[in-house]
């Protein structure tokens, strides 16, 4: 498997594992611990062709501008006066989605939450199924966009047990074996294994279910996986065929509405490699242009369903209005 080595190391040096457990760093966190409430659960459905979707808020965190490659307060503050968006304390709110989408009598899960594992503000993923009306154990698949705790982290209990009793586990091969590569992990400095031991407790009980996606294929019936490597090097993307309709879960493709459908070239020290993430998004955003798909993914304003403009030499965001497809 190739990977960027360098940029890798690199990532995690400005971006510890402690960081990501509470969701920012420096300052910005400690602005969350003062002013971020427990999570509250909200949920929004919608169907689509066959499907009913439900998006499921699993809370906010606070990015930093320091973890944001090459910042440029300047451009920034052009970009956001633009819109509603503001910065506080230094960093963005933005929030965490997972989805339930209910489809010829199965349910499946796309990405978990947080669970415990990034601090307060986020954690509400379980709450938002339970208010739905779905049980863990009804859950029949799991995918995943890539094995980072604010989308595995709610695949396990407190105690460590698969929290979807009866649910397969779908996720890249090259995602898999990345987090699971010793020689890998040998390499990565003290401080910063703790990624690995999140990515590998979180998927760990579900070693004896598990897919393991290759290229672009079917994940789940009506769900073709659309590679989208860079941010991690298996990420990945699912596109569903509701019956002639559909819709693109990207993942991680976008971090910060706010900024990065106006500055597509901004990545943020989570990226494995910057320049590849980059340039994956110019390439999925230039896509969701030309063929008008409806878009949603997890750092977009809940209840993130919407469409990519052009604009210029970059994008803009269309939302959905909130009633879509009822």
């Amino acid at each position: 498997m190739t990977i960027n080595r360098r940029a890798f190391m690199g990532g995690l040096a400005a971006a510890p594992a402690a960081a990501l457990a509470s969701g920012v760093a420096g300052s910005s966190w400690a602005w969350a611990a003062e002013n971020t409430a427990q999570a509250v659960p909200a949920t929004h459905s919608f169907t689509l062709g066959d499907a009913r979707i439900t998006v499921l808020l699993d809370g906010h965190l606070p990015l930093g501008t320091e973890l944001f490659n090459d910042f440029d307060p300047a451009k920034a503050e052009t970009v956001l006066a633009k819109g509603l968006h503001r910065l506080k304390e230094g960093a963005l709110q933005i929030p965490v989605n997972g989805y339930l989408v209910e489809r010829s009598g199965q349910k499946l899960l796309i990405d978990t939450g947080t669970a415990q594992l990034m601090g307060p503000g986020l954690g509400a993923l379980g709450a938002g199924l339970a208010a739905a009306g779905v049980a863990p154990e009804s859950i029949d698949t799991v995918l995943l966009t890539h094995i980072h705790p604010d989308h595995s982290g709610g695949l396990i209990t407190a105690d460590g047990a698969a929290a979807f009793a009866n649910a397969g586990l779908v996720v890249g091969q090259r995602e898999w074996d990345f987090w699971h590569d010793d020689a890998i992990l040998a390499g990565v400095r003290e401080g910063s294994r703790g990624f690995f031991d999140m990515a590998r407790r979180s998927v760990a009980p579900y070693a004896d279910r598990l897919h393991l996606l290759q290229g672009e294929s079917e994940a789940a019936p009506g769900f073709t996986a659309v590679e989208l490597p860079g941010h991690t090097p298996g990420h990945t993307g699912f596109m569903l065929d509701a019956g002639g309709e559909g819709l693109l879960f990207w993942g991680d493709l976008i971090h910060s509405a706010a900024l990065q459908f106006a500055l597509p070239e901004w990545t943020i020290a989570f990226d494995t490699d910057p320049a590849q993430t980059a340039q994956t998004r110019r390439k999925m955003m230039d896509r969701a242009e030309a063929d008008n798909l409806l878009v949603t993914g997890a750092h977009v304003d809940f209840p993130a369903l919407g469409r990519v403009l052009r604009q210029g030499g970059a994008y803009a965001y269309q939302a959905a209005p909130w009633q879509f497809g009822i």
